[in-house]
């Protein structure tokens, strides 16, 4: 019995309107596989990731989870047929508490968001859930930290967390390193090693060298146009990237 793709995008196209941003994406991840999406600045990375959430719509093409046509399924409903997302520019609630941050992302995914006078403090269940992916992530210790507090490499990792608490079966995460110093790089790459693949993982880098450890497959981009996918050693050898991603 052939076990489906966690994610499959077919003939995924995406123009607004001369602009062609996404053009005949077609590429496929095994479930468990760790995912590695490159291509140079206006690659199109970003977008392909805002279309396989639901976040921006597809002018044609199909998006299948698991199976599933997932394509004109709204993005708050994508979040719990199991995928989780992390961004390119961190956006969090920088006066609350880490624990807070987290403890929010669950109640999106729970009963909870239609009862917005429920003290969340009295919620122990949820904030036992939200320190759980603290503790994933080695922040537990500073939970009732507020995020203006934190580091920018420990701001990383509370989206990974939050990301993590919704117990999802894919997670895209979008060039988590960006930003970040040469030991928060080392931090948010182990954390990131240590999910187990249980989880899917589809990573955008900019900086290659920095994923190329974790990539079992790269699928490389280039002006919204998968132009080399395969190994990292297929990848790295193809004359194509180093014409369009190394420049030589």
């Amino acid at each position: 019995m052939t076990t489906a793709p966690a994610l499959e995008v077919k003939d995924l196209c995406k123009a607004f309107g001369g602009l062609r941003v996404a053009s005949n994406i077609n590429f496929a991840v095994a479930p468990g596989e760790r995912r590695l999406i490159i291509g140079p600045n206006g690659a199109g990375k970003t977008t392909l990731f805002n279309l396989i959430t639901g976040e921006m719509s597809p002018n044609s093409g199909s998006i299948h989870l698991f199976g599933h046509d997932i394509t004109k399924t709204p993005s708050r409903r994508r979040a719990h047929l199991g995928m989780a997302r992390t961004y390119q520019i961190i956006t969090l609630f920088a006066r609350d508490t880490i624990l807070r941050n987290v403890t929010l992302a669950l109640v999106g995914l729970s009963q909870l968001r239609w009862n917005p006078l429920t003290p969340l403090d009295r919620e122990h269940v949820v904030i036992e859930r939200a320190r759980a992916a603290l503790a994933r992530v080695g922040l537990d210790h500073i939970a009732h930290r507020r995020v203006s507090e934190t580091s920018y490499g420990e701001r990383r990792r509370v989206e990974i967390a939050m990301a993590l608490a919704q117990n999802p079966k894919v997670l895209l995460l979008d060039e988590p390193f960006a930003g970040l110093s040469i030991d928060e790089r080392q931090d948010v790459h182990r954390t990131i090693l240590a999910i187990p693949r249980e989880v899917t993982i589809v990573m955008i880098e900019h900086n290659m060298d920095v994923a190329l450890e974790f990539a079992e497959r790269i699928t490389l981009l280039h002006f919204g146009e998968v132009i080399v996918e395969g190994t990292r050693k297929d990848v790295v050898d193809d004359p194509r990237t180093r014409e369009v991603y190394l420049g030589h």
